[in-house]
């Protein structure tokens, strides 16, 4: 048996969340409902501009992660952060939960600081993610150790990362160690704004490299550059063995082996949508890793991500397990 079940590799960030109306968004020059990097400076003046914010442990992989292992899975977490405050919250935030977390720190006098998410989230829920990447954005191929990797049954690679100067080549010797003890490979498109940018690179790694693809409709509509939903998710299914591709209000589909299911969203009052992706996945992971089917796994996968948007912020704060058992998927 490995060690671990999932090791996810991402951009570690701490999010901070605050409230703003639609009125806020265009005065600050914000747009809605996507992610946009921004430099320190803007970073500063965006944060001068909120009222009241909560500073909590955030990144897209780290919270499936966080998702994995408070389901009791056996994971860890790869992502750079400095020796600095909001480093110490998300390092101490992360292993609370139940994840390994092992990354050499940046040091303190590191030009860069911690990486960190402004969330504006609207009265509608939407959320509108302003991302300075700070030191997380030089994680190297010298931060992946290739025993880690070879001791995972599965890695899990977060898209945004693409936007990292040596990502792909951490991604690669990842990947590489992963693969060649037997492991497997997952990937999450995490932004169609990212697959804009990267399109070539995620095509590739997913048709060379990739056994499991996440991603939402609008994602998944810009990777194969299509109109319809359908073609886009059969020339998905074409270049991968599994696809689970979320679509909001309506569920989820996963496709394999020439079958596709539909899975329906669970009902909730949308609070704050940051984190439904994330934690969709981190539970589909952990259905995998521990036998349940493919229509199981992306019931698991609406139900925590059906609880994360329920109240504030990317990490779960109900009883996960609690909750498969209640709707009767374990």
């Amino acid at each position: 048996m490995k060690k671990y079940q999932l090791v996810g590799i991402g951009n570690a960030m701490v999010d901070v969340l605050a409230r703003a109306d639609d009125a806020f968004l265009a005065e600050a020059g914000v747009q809605k409902g996507i992610m946009q990097l921004i430099d320190m400076e803007r970073a500063v003046d965006l944060y001068s501009r909120i009222g009241p914010a909560r500073e909590i442990s955030g990144g897209s992989a780290a919270n499936s992660i966080a998702g994995f292992a408070q389901l009791g899975g056996r994971t860890a977490y790869v992502g750079k952060v400095k020796d600095d405050q909001l480093g110490a919250i998300f390092a101490h935030d992360l292993r609370a939960q139940g994840a390994d977390y092992d990354t050499p720190l940046a040091p303190a006098d590191a030009m860069q600081e911690t990486g960190r998410c402004l969330v504006i989230v609207t009265p509608d829920g939407e959320r509108s993610m302003n991302t300075y990447l700070g030191v997380t954005e030089f994680l190297s191929s010298s931060d992946i150790f290739e025993s880690q990797m070879a001791d995972a049954e599965w890695i899990y690679l977060e898209g945004y990362r693409f936007d990292g100067p040596e990502s792909h080549a951490a991604f690669e010797k990842a990947i590489l160690a992963c693969k060649g003890a037997g492991g497997r490979v997952s990937l999450t498109l995490s932004d169609p704004f990212c697959v804009d940018r990267h399109r070539a690179a995620f095509r590739r790694m997913i048709r060379d490299d990739v056994d499991l693809l996440f991603a939402n409709r609008a994602e998944i509509l810009s990777l194969y550059e299509v109109e319809d939903f359908d073609t886009a998710l059969t020339m998905a299914a074409a270049d991968t063995a599994m696809v689970a591709c979320t679509e909001s209000e309506k569920g989820a589909h996963v496709l394999a082996g020439g079958e596709r299911w539909h899975v329906p969203a669970i009902p909730t009052r949308i609070v704050d949508a940051t984190g439904a992706g994330d934690l969709f996945a981190g539970a589909f992971l952990w259905g995998l890793a521990n036998g349940h089917d493919l229509p199981a796994c992306g019931r698991m996968g609406c139900i925590a991500a059906s609880e994360v948007i329920s109240h504030l912020g990317a990490r779960p704060e109900a009883d996960l397990r609690a909750l498969f058992r209640q709707h009767g998927v374990i």
